[in-house]
């Protein structure tokens, strides 16, 4: 029995997203069918279209944001049953690789892929599914274990936001590095995945938490979101604002943070969250550079230089995260109040407005739009 929906879809280079006709086919014995119910419209997919298709064979079934109802189960899934809620997760750990077999399933080397067809009804042409989701999309299919079970009590619309940006965000704070209570924090860009590490923060009992950006609107959402201080990097020197923001009664205290945060995928970003930080401080890199990326770092200067200051610098890929565990705390952290979801959702969209949702999200405000299917 195959599955019949709609998916927006890149056809080719260079060409805007179309809304086409696909046929699922009955799930393999590892895989799960899942209604798509809601997806969040993150940045990577406009990164894809713009990238003209990143390598990826045409057409692109996009998005990888995204949460629904199981349809269809393959033979061989136990764990999940048509009816059930869930997450989509992009990184569900393979299970053979150095990391894993060592069991360090966080850092994965891969992740599971579906074996189940998703073909275009005109042609018969075979999809690729974006980081191996598709969730602009009616109908998808996944490895089962790529599909995380949710609380009936969660709202899909806003679940589907853990699956990305909000996972890499706040487990920037805890997977990557373990910020502790009391601690001092700054993050560098306050978009989504910025806004996320604040909320991370917080969670984790962060004492300062300093939004940093260049825009005014994303600095009072840091502040709504949970961030103590701001700094405009356009008033002056990033990196004297936050570095003068933090004091100790020690009289050996030079400044600084003990993690910064860098989630723009700017160079000059990742250079300054390396200056920011204090003694043994930690900086971690989120944002996603473009492939001849290269920043260049001080190792020798007394106070901030990476060698004098023993800087612990650290790279994050979705929050090291093993979603089975991760998504349901973090639901469940939604459901107590202690996440705020509803706030990151700046308006939904149909699935034939993809081509607004990226004009808004190059053009305007906007923390997440959510495709509501």
């Amino acid at each position: 029995m195959a599955f019949l929906g709609k998916a927006a879809v890149l056809t080719e280079a260079g060409k805007d997203v179309e809304l086409i006709d696909i046929s699922v086919a009955a799930p393999a014995p590892d895989d799960a069918v899942i209604e798509v119910v809601a997806s969040g419209v993150c940045h990577t997919d406009l990164t894809i279209k713009m990238q003209q298709g990143a390598g990826m064979k045409f057409p692109i079934i996009l998005g990888h944001e995204g949460a629904g109802i199981v349809k269809a189960v393959g033979s061989n899934v136990t764990h999940l049953k048509p009816g059930d809620p869930v997450v989509i997760a992009y990184r569900a750990p393979c299970g053979n690789c150095p990391a894993c077999r060592r069991g360090d399933p966080r850092h994965c080397y891969m992740a599971l892929r579906p074996t189940t067809p998703i073909t275009r009804t005109s042609d018969g042409a075979a999809c690729s599914q974006v980081l191996r989701c598709g969730t602009f999309s009616t109908t998808t299919v996944v490895n089962a274990k790529a599909a995380i079970k949710m609380p009936e009590a969660m709202p899909l619309d806003k679940a589907c936001l853990l699956a990305c940006g909000v996972i890499t965000g706040v487990g920037a704070t805890m997977n990557t590095t373990t910020v502790w209570p009391g601690a001092s924090v700054a993050v560098v860009g306050c978009g989504g995945v910025g806004l996320s590490v604040i909320q991370g923060a917080k969670i984790q009992g962060a004492k300062t938490i300093i939004g940093v950006d260049v825009n005014p609107t994303k600095l009072e959402w840091a502040k709504n979101f949970g961030a103590t201080h701001v700094v405009n990097a356009r008033d002056g020197d990033p990196v004297a604002a936050v570095r003068n923001l933090v004091t100790d009664d020690w009289p050996g205290y030079e400044g600084g943070v003990d993690f910064a945060f860098e989630a723009t995928g700017l160079m000059p970003c990742i250079e300054q969250a390396v200056r920011m930080v204090n003694y043994n401080g930690t900086a971690v890199n989120i944002g996603f550079p473009g492939k001849d990326a290269e920043v260049t770092l001080n190792v020798g200067n007394i106070d901030t230089g990476v060698y004098w200051n023993k800087v612990n610098l650290r790279v994050c890929h979705c929050g090291d995260a093993l979603p089975s565990h991760d998504f349901p705390l973090l639901a469940q952290l939604y459901l107590e109040g202690r996440l705020n979801l509803d706030a990151m959702v700046t308006g939904y969209v149909k699935l034939d407005e993809v081509e607004h949702a990226f004009h808004t999200m190059e053009t305007g405000n906007v923390i997440r739009s959510v495709i509501r299917l």
